[in-house]
């Protein structure tokens, strides 16, 4: 047999080409899913703020004169009670009023990032709309 033919019969070493192939790949995807789960945990935060100010617009206070959080007072609890990674831009806008009700909202815009992939920018964006006590 020649030299030739020894080496192409021979399979040592094509597991680890093989490896060399296939964890790039997969290394990116596991990153791509991490990313995905940064954008769920930025969801839950933004449902959890405006939870929290909707409870907050809803309270009657005997204290005041005006008997309703001041919008003031609903974007200030419901930016202390934001969570999530930092990498975004989180933006809680005044409350809209009108006659009974008032809207809350949050918008969060990411960049996404595949490793050396830049991704797109997302925008995620909840509102809730709130009664009052008037």
């Amino acid at each position: 047999m020649t030299m030739l033919n020894l080496l192409r019969r021979c399979q040592r070493g094509a597991a680890a080409v093989e490896f060399a192939l296939a964890v790039p790949i997969l290394i990116v995807m596991i990153y791509g899913i991490f990313q995905v789960g940064l954008l769920y945990e930025a969801n839950a935060g933004m449902q959890h703020a405006l939870g929290e100010g909707a409870r907050y617009a809803t309270l009657y206070d005997r204290t005041t004169t005006s008997k309703v959080p001041t919008d003031t007072a609903i974007k200030a609890r419901m930016t202390a009670t934001l969570f999530g990674k930092n990498d975004g831009t989180f933006t809680v806008s005044d409350p809209a009023n009108s006659t009974g009700y008032k809207t809350l909202t949050i918008t969060y815009t990411r960049t996404m990032s595949f490793l050396l992939v830049p991704g797109p920018s997302v925008t995620l964006t909840r509102s809730k709309r709130v009664y009052t006590v008037v």
